[in-house]
């Protein structure tokens, strides 16, 4: 339930729809505390709504809950970087660093907090973005919930940009709360009155004071609102990249109403007016995927992880590019294909969902390559070849033969097939392979259940394993098949014979304590030994053996013991 919360926070998330991801990975988290991935997710979204406070604060969960993890630092180092702590953020990348030296995402974003640090700040600057204050901020339960509301925080940024915007914003109860909580400054509020012992009453009163003006209510800020000190081309950027995602989200409703041709139109309208967002491209593939384009939307994945790379993108979005080229590979029957690009997806992003399609397009690859090798003609002379290595006792080139004949004539496609496992089980039993004999006759006895060899093949395999109790299983399901059959007959004897001599005592010491480890290993035998009834019923034959012949009445008891008697776990004397 949380993997699948945590593939909407990523599927909201990739289409810009950062609120939507929040709520879903706080869904995910409450499934799943101790997920240090789903906080990292968590804290991405939020410093894309620069809410830095609480992306902050998801990023030191991760950490916590995985040390080791440079991505954790990544975004750690992405908040302080947001909030303005540039020596915390170099501090973080640094640590990232150390646990992944190869990072090119860690090393650009650690000269960019670098060259952030050493520019020139403006004076007051630190006072609202100190660690301290947003830390009193964070875990005050007042403060919380402000760190949540993206108007707050907007506010909270203009201010941090230039302090003397503080004016503008103090009629704001929030920000009067923030001065409260931050610095410990109390703020008269309406309606509190003054109290009597604040001072000594004064004997005369102070002259009027001229009243301040009043400060002009701030307009609200605009969605991704340029800021105040920049130039003119990155106002223009800034605008055309706003314009762009108003388009791609045009896209993606359209594209959630299968309008394809009107998303296209939209994705290519946000490509036209900023190229720097790979999802532009990702996005318009998936379209192009479900109007049966597959080469057009390769076309666009490629672009999206050249990109990328470029850009340095999340990692994510570049393993989703991949994943959706290998989709679209499959549709054109290019499965090798196929395959190298999940692989490459998954190197760049351990998903679930690419894993199983990858190991689904193996399968389906496997049996394609399975049927295109299928030749009746080679088959039968293969098994010639087998048969002639038998004879001449060249046992393992007969295994090989037959092997062959069975991949260029399998059982879906040759009704002859058991025969071939039947004589595999022989040569196994010539090598002294019984396990690999046993799983041979299983499958002889799986595609023919009267054919009576397969049986007697099995049995004597398992006789050579001293496994006499399921050997004698197996010759009587032959025998019920063929009651006449002298080779059952003769194998079903030799086993009975071997058990009886357990039985009795006759066997070696040596011989007992090596059948009995060997029982020991069989699970059956195990179930029996731990059953508390059986336990009792053991006891009782020990301490009053005449008395504990009642057991025997008990049908379910007497096969059991027949069981362990087989096995050679009990002796009778």
């Amino acid at each position: 339930m949380a993997d699948a919360l945590k593939a909407k926070g990523n599927a909201e998330f990739s289409a810009g729809n950062f609120e939507e991801a929040i709520k879903y990975f706080t869904q995910a988290i409450e499934l799943d505390p101790s997920n240090h991935v789903l906080y990292s997710n968590r804290s991405a979204s939020q410093a894309s709504l620069k809410n830095y406070a609480a992306a902050l604060e998801d990023a030191m969960k991760c950490v916590e809950l995985k040390p080791d993890w440079a991505k954790g630092y990544s975004r750690l180092g992405a908040a302080h970087h947001g909030l303005g702590e540039y020596a915390e953020a170099v501090q973080a990348y640094e640590k990232g660093l150390e646990h992944d030296p190869s990072s090119e995402q860690l090393r650009a974003s650690l000269e960019e907090a670098r060259a952030a640090a050493s520019r020139p700040q403006r004076p007051g600057g630190g006072l609202f973005s100190s660690p301290e204050v947003l830390l009193k901020l964070a875990t005050d339960p007042r403060g919380k919930a402000l760190l949540g509301q993206p108007d707050f925080m907007r506010m909270l940024a203009d201010v941090q940009a230039d302090p003397s915007h503080i004016n503008m914003y103090l009629h704001d109860p929030r920000m009067q709360l923030l001065l409260e909580i931050g610095l410990g400054l109390k703020m008269s509020r309406p309606g509190e009155e003054e109290s009597a012992d604040k001072g000594p009453s004064r004997s005369h009163p102070e002259p009027p004071k001229p009243e301040p003006k009043a400060t002009p209510a701030p307009e609200p800020a605009p969605e991704h609102a340029p800021d105040a000190d920049m130039t003119d081309e990155e106002r223009e950027l800034a605008s055309r990249k706003a314009e762009a995602q108003k388009a791609k989200e045009a896209g993606n409703e359209a594209y959630k109403k299968k309008e394809f041709e009107s998303a296209i139109a939209h994705y290519n309208r946000a490509l036209e007016l900023f190229d720097g967002d790979v999802t532009f491209l990702t996005n318009r593939a998936a379209v192009y995927f479900e109007q049966a384009k597959y080469e057009e939307c390769i076309a666009d994945c490629d672009a999206a992880v050249e990109r990328g790379r470029e850009l340095r993108a999340d990692f994510k979005v570049i393993a989703r590019a991949l994943s959706r080229k290998g989709n679209a590979l499959v549709k054109l029957d290019r499965l090798e294909d196929a395959i190298a690009a999940y692989n490459k997806s998954l190197m760049e992003h351990r998903n679930a969902d690419t894993l199983a399609l990858l190991h689904k397009t193996e399968k389906t690859l496997k049996e394609a390559r399975e049927k295109a090798y299928i030749n009746m003609e080679l088959a039968e002379e293969e098994r010639e070849k087998g048969n002639t290595a038998f004879k001449e006792q060249r046992y393992p080139e007969a295994v090989q033969a037959y092997q062959e004949a069975l991949k260029r004539g399998p059982p879906s496609v040759n009704p002859e097939a058991y025969k071939l496992y039947s004589n595999l089980a022989a040569c196994y039993t010539k090598l002294g392979a019984y396990p690999e004999g046993v799983k041979a006759a299983d499958k002889c006895i799986e595609l023919k259940p009267d054919f009576v060899k397969g049986y007697s093949r099995k049995g004597t395999l398992q006789y050579f394993m001293k496994e006499y109790d399921k050997a004698i299983e197996t010759y009587n399901k032959g025998l019920e098949l063929e009651p006449d059959n002298a080779e059952l007959q003769d194998g079903l004897q030799r086993a009975v014979e071997a058990i009886s001599r357990f039985a009795s005592g006759q066997a070696s010491a040596e011989e007992v304590k090596e059948r009995q480890a060997r029982s020991l290993a069989d699970p059956e035998v195990q179930g029996i030994l731990k059953d508390p009834i059986m336990q009792q019923v053991l006891r009782d034959f020990q301490e009053d053996p005449r008395g504990a012949q009642k057991h025997l009445r008990n049908p379910d008891i007497m096969a059991k013991v027949n069981k362990l008697v087989g096995a050679g776990i009990i002796q009778v004397k």
